[in-house]
């Protein structure tokens, strides 16, 4: 059957006219006061699901009708990741310049694979990579794409590393049914689960995830990771990289990257730097030198989804020799092969997707409408609520903060003297869950050993002095309740 003309249009324009004004209208307001939602919705499991309908429609509905389920149907069941009182895990901002990037991305719908498939989001990518790269202080020479998350860009860092040494011959012969040394890959206690999960997937195994204690401030000791390699080899281990973190998930510690650089060079590791957080700092002049040792690495992740106002999701991966990048995952179908391909970047060359959205396009629109100066300025301003809610916390009885706090992320807890450490643990579970239940504030929580913390994450554009407020009222008053 052919169809006429008119119905290859999935709606008339005129009408997708109106409803882009009519949702742009909408995007408008809820970003006018977000906080008229609750930041975290009050539903129990299976509420929206109950809600929506078990089979797909036989005949297509007018967008009239699909808007309105949505406000009625999933609005309400959605955590506001935008409201000023969202202080979990890393609380994070979709801003205008991004929400526009994503309208025009969804438009042109380009897929940024090979240079010839949009040599503009090609262009377009390393340059932005490179603006980000002078804004974070790093020296030239990283080559820079941008991923969807940091842990995509730790499995890519530690395929590179298994690709660099070349004895292996991993990617002609795999790993199964052969006699090689089992690798091994080093990090912190503290480092980021994605590790273990990239491990699993490089098939290196999660048992060879050599995690290293950490100080009293949460850092890797370097003198217990050159231990552990040297325990390792002498065992016929095959240690092939070491991960350090500047700013741990928990707590947002940051490792001695100099020392660990030293290391990693006389041991011939690779290093990849997992600052998918607090790598962010390095905009903010003052800041930089939580980055030191950052350009002695073969690889560094930071997330603009994360501290730099940019939609979810945008990861920016570096690194210094894109060859053995290239040479991990590179593979040319004959219908891929273009005239240009030994004289451009094709990115599909450089991980295992083929398919890449257009990230770059929001990336770069948000550092042109904020600037250094502007993106440098709300992050100070984040840091200096951060030690104001420290300060705070410090001066309350019975109220101690749990770790450093270098960035904007505070670990914290209630205590009482002469009460165990499970008793503590569960008061303080309870108090979470008390602030949680008002619909004013959404913060999370991490263990830190045997300890449960309460975590407050500030770096949402909105949150302002009386947010963290509200917040420190809603915790002392839980407290009360017991």
């Amino acid at each position: 059957m052919i169809l006429p003309s008119a119905e290859t249009h999935d709606i008339p324009l005129e009408e997708f006219r109106a409803h882009a004004h009519k949702l742009a209208d909408w995007i408008t307001r809820y970003l006018e006061d977000p906080a008229r939602h609750p930041v975290l919705p009050p539903l129990v499991p299976g509420a929206t699901r109950a809600l929506l309908a078990p089979a797909p429609p036989q005949q297509g509905e007018s967008l009239d009708t699909i808007l309105a389920d949505f406000e009625r149907t999933i609005l309400p069941g959605l955590t506001h990741w935008n409201h000023p009182g969202f202080m979990a895990y890393f609380a994070n901002s979709a801003t205008a310049p991004g929400i526009l990037a994503e309208f025009l991305m969804a438009a042109l719908n380009v897929n940024g694979m090979l240079w010839r498939t949009s040599p503009a989001a090609t262009e377009l990518e390393q340059v932005v990579t490179d603006w980000l790269r002078q804004l974070l202080g790093l020296t030239p020479g990283w080559f820079g794409m941008v991923n969807d998350l940091a842990s995509t860009s730790t499995l890519y860092a530690l395929a590179a590393a298994r690709e660099a040494d070349a004895s292996l011959e991993v990617r002609r012969l795999g790993l199964a049914g052969r006699d090689i040394p089992r690798m091994r890959v080093y990090c912190s206690e503290w480092a980021h689960n994605s590790i273990d999960k990239a491990a699993m997937t490089l098939g290196i195994g999660a048992e060879n995830v050599v995690r290293v204690k950490a100080d009293a401030e949460f850092r890797m000791r370097p003198e217990l990771l050159e231990a552990a390699i040297a325990a390792d080899r002498a065992e016929g281990f095959k240690p092939i990289a070491v991960v350090a973190t500047v700013g741990t998930t928990s707590m947002t510690s940051v490792d001695p990257v100099p020392a660990i650089a030293d290391i990693a060079q006389r041991e011939q590791l690779w290093l990849h730097v997992d600052g998918a957080y607090g790598g962010v700092a390095g905009a903010v002049p003052e800041l930089r030198h939580l980055l030191d040792g950052v350009d002695r690495a073969d690889s560094f992740v930071v997330n603009p989804h994360k501290w730099l106002f940019t939609p979810m999701d945008c990861s920016v991966f570096f690194v210094r020799k894109p060859a053995v990048l290239k040479r991990a995952f590179s593979l040319m179908a004959a219908y891929l092969e273009t005239a240009e391909q030994d004289v451009v970047v094709n990115y599909m060359d450089y991980g295992y997707q083929l398919g890449r959205r257009f990230r770059s396009l929001k990336l770069w629109m948000v550092l042109r409408a904020f600037g250094a100066e502007g993106i440098a300025t709300r992050i100070r301003h984040h840091c200096a609520l951060a030690s104001q809610f420290a300060g705070w916390v410090r001066e309350a009885p019975e109220w101690e903060v749990a770790a450093p706090h270098p960035f904007s992320t505070i670990c914290f807890r209630h205590v009482r003297p002469g009460e165990g450490v499970e008793a503590t643990n569960a008061r303080n579970a309870r108090i979470l869950d008390r602030v949680n239940e008002s619909g004013d504030i959404f913060i999370s929580h991490t263990m830190l050993g045997p300890t449960y913390v309460i975590r407050v994450a500030l770096g949402n554009l909105g949150t302002e002095e009386r947010h963290i407020r509200r917040a420190w009222d809603l915790l002392q008053a839980a407290a009360r309740a017991g």
